[in-house]
């Protein structure tokens, strides 16, 4: 199994931030992964 790039911690407070309101696109920049990796 593939280790993933990010902890679940990382993952977490990344979703938290989309919850709040921050554009996906504007998150994704930030954290420097594409699109499609956030909605996966």
């Amino acid at each position: 199994m593939k280790k993933s790039r990010y902890s679940q911690s990382q993952i977490i407070s990344i979703l938290k931030e989309a919850e709040n309101g921050v554009p996906v696109a504007e998150l994704c920049r930030k954290h420097g992964m594409s699109d499609a990796s956030f909605y996966n």
